[in-house]
């Protein structure tokens, strides 16, 4: 897997769910996990969760983490969905060793009472695709939702924390998948 952390913002428009974005963006080609910091607007033609369709989904500043996967043809939703879940985990691990009490319900973190994540997993035809974002800040989030921010609960927590935070990540997502890769090529199958 490749790793790029972008320094300059980007806002979150959906358009970056679309296979094969850090090819076309970048040059970065096979499965990566790529970081920035930016806003997110999604208007309702690029929301992809059904359930959210007529949501407000919005942040003025949120930690987005963009993964994509080529490892599997034909894509298979289910197995991004328990890759999402896996990716999901490992951030609320990070969070945790930094004395948040996070909580975890499917693909979303709260802190306090505050909803401080968005994500969605979908697939193409050629790849496996997952999109995380963490608040940085509640300012810009929808008033109809309850949202918690890193920078809120965090004191001194700033924008260089998070891009380190996100190769941390990156680190921790990759060893999980080549360890599992590892245990499949040892294992005794019947």
């Amino acid at each position: 897997m490749k790793y790029k952390g972008l320094k300059d913002p980007i806002l979150y428009d959906g358009s970056q769910i679309e296979p094969m974005w850090a090819l076309k963006n970048f040059n970065i080609k096979g499965s990566s996990l790529i970081s920035w910091i930016g806003p997110m607007n999604l208007e309702n033609h690029k929301i992809i969760d059904y359930e959210d369709v007529g949501l407000e989904i919005k942040s003025d500043e949120m930690l987005h983490l963009m993964v994509e996967h080529f490892d599997c043809q034909p894509a298979d939703l289910r197995l991004c969905y328990h890759r999402q879940r896996l990716l999901v985990t490992i951030v609320k691990d990070f969070l945790q060793e930094m004395d948040l009490n996070i909580q975890r319900n499917g693909d979303d973190l709260f802190l306090g009472q505050g909803k401080l994540s968005v994500s969605i997993a979908t697939c193409s035809a050629s790849s496996m695709k997952i999109h995380f974002g963490v608040n940085l800040t509640t300012v810009g989030t929808p008033g109809d939702v309850t949202t918690a921010g890193l920078k809120d609960w965090i004191e001194g927590f700033d924008n260089e924390k998070a891009h380190e935070i996100a190769e941390e990540i990156f680190k921790a997502y990759e060893m999980e998948l080549k360890t599992i890769e590892e245990d499949i090529s040892k294992t005794r199958v019947f």
